[in-house]
């Protein structure tokens, strides 16, 4: 109630950039402390039966992760587990650090219940990003709030989505495998991220989709497998493309042995809005949200029904409530992931999707 009638109406009045730096600040500003850590979690945290799962061998107190996209910089991984959150996927970082594409880089379509997302991969790059994370573990250490295997807090998941630098440099389809190459090096190397994502799906960017193709992708994925790493692996999926396109990725994904999948990225389709003039009338970048709902959550259903259990599948795009988020359940995934639902619903979000997940 607080957020949808009072907070929500004055951040709506802004620029949502500018409000989403000035609710991560807040974020890391609460996550320092115990106190402010206690009375956001009395708000937010959900204390109901056991809904805990186990993927891939990581264990999710809560199968509601925030999607890659929001903490890019991995500045949250302290506040996150106390609104009922059962992980997080920080990122999308790349091997050089990115200011992203000109502003304006995010646009609300309100009417439509969806973000226009062209922030072109804005984050500090990799090395530094690993230097925060590490930084907030040791923090969580020194408190006596994480054990030493996790990263940062106990039974809280930080997978990282791994893409290439937004610049020109990285066009170049070797550049481009060593750019992916780097950032996932290094990870492993530090062993920071308690899972991996590569992000061949992200529309904002120089270049393009190229690993889309899937003879781009079995050359991405030949030389990802070459570092040693004992971290699951998935890849984040394109939701535009064709059934038979869709299939032949998965089924090089497959070959190479990789975990799973992440089901998917934004939508690009802007006559799929509910009101299309919300939305310029070219392309300048990919819709979360609403739009996303049935695209994504058509291709979990279709990819449970081809391959079985064979891989781990994480839902989203367009979980706005219990009910959609149910829907992905239903189809077929083992996680869910959202942002835009917690944008347009608020951080209460979270314990209605678990109490949903709970009485199921």
């Amino acid at each position: 109630m607080l957020y949808k009638h009072i907070l929500k109406p004055i951040f709506f009045h802004f620029d949502p950039e500018y409000v989403h730096d000035q609710m991560t600040a807040k974020g890391v500003f609460f996550g320092k402390h115990a106190l402010t850590r206690s009375l956001i979690g009395v708000a937010y945290d959900y204390n109901g039966p056991d809904i805990s799962k186990t993927v891939d061998g990581i264990r999710y107190r809560t199968p509601f992760l925030l999607s890659a996209g929001f903490d890019y910089n991995g500045q949250l991984s302290q506040i996150l587990p106390h609104i009922g959150l059962g992980g997080e996927e920080v990122g999308s970082v790349t091997a050089r650090a990115c200011e992203g594409n000109p502003k304006p880089r995010l646009t609300r379509l309100p009417k439509s219940k969806s973000i226009l997302v062209n922030k072109g991969l804005r984050n500090d790059g990799v090395d530094k990003i690993i230097r925060r994370l590490k930084e907030a573990r040791s923090q969580q250490l020194e408190a006596g709030q994480a054990p030493s295997s996790k990263l940062p807090a106990p039974e809280f998941v930080v997978g990282i989505s791994i893409a290439r630098t937004n610049d020109a440099q990285s066009v170049p389809i070797e550049a481009g495998i060593a750019d992916y190459v780097y950032s996932y090096k290094r990870l492993n190397e530090e062993n920071v991220g308690d899972y991996y994502t590569l992000n061949i799906s992200c529309p904002n960017a120089f270049g393009a989709e190229a690993f889309n193709q899937p003879e781009l992708l079995r050359r991405l994925l030949t030389e990802i497998k070459k570092i040693p790493s004992k971290k699951p692996l998935y890849v984040k999926m394109p939701i535009n493309i064709p059934w038979p396109q869709f299939e032949s990725l998965l089924k090089i994904i497959d070959e190479f042995g990789l975990n799973g999948v992440v089901i998917g990225n934004l939508n690009k389709d802007y006559g799929s809005l509910d009101f299309r003039g919300e939305a310029p009338a070219v392309f300048q970048g990919g819709l979360s949200g609403k739009p996303c709902t049935h695209l994504s959550t058509d291709l979990i259903y279709k990819t449970r029904e081809r391959f079985g259990k064979r891989f781990t599948v994480i839902g989203v795009g367009g979980v706005m409530s219990p009910e959609t988020a149910m829907e992905k359940f239903n189809a077929g995934a083992d996680l869910v992931q959202l942002i835009t639902g917690m944008i347009f619903e608020g951080p209460g979000l979270i314990k209605k999707l678990c109490a949903a997940v709970a009485g199921r």
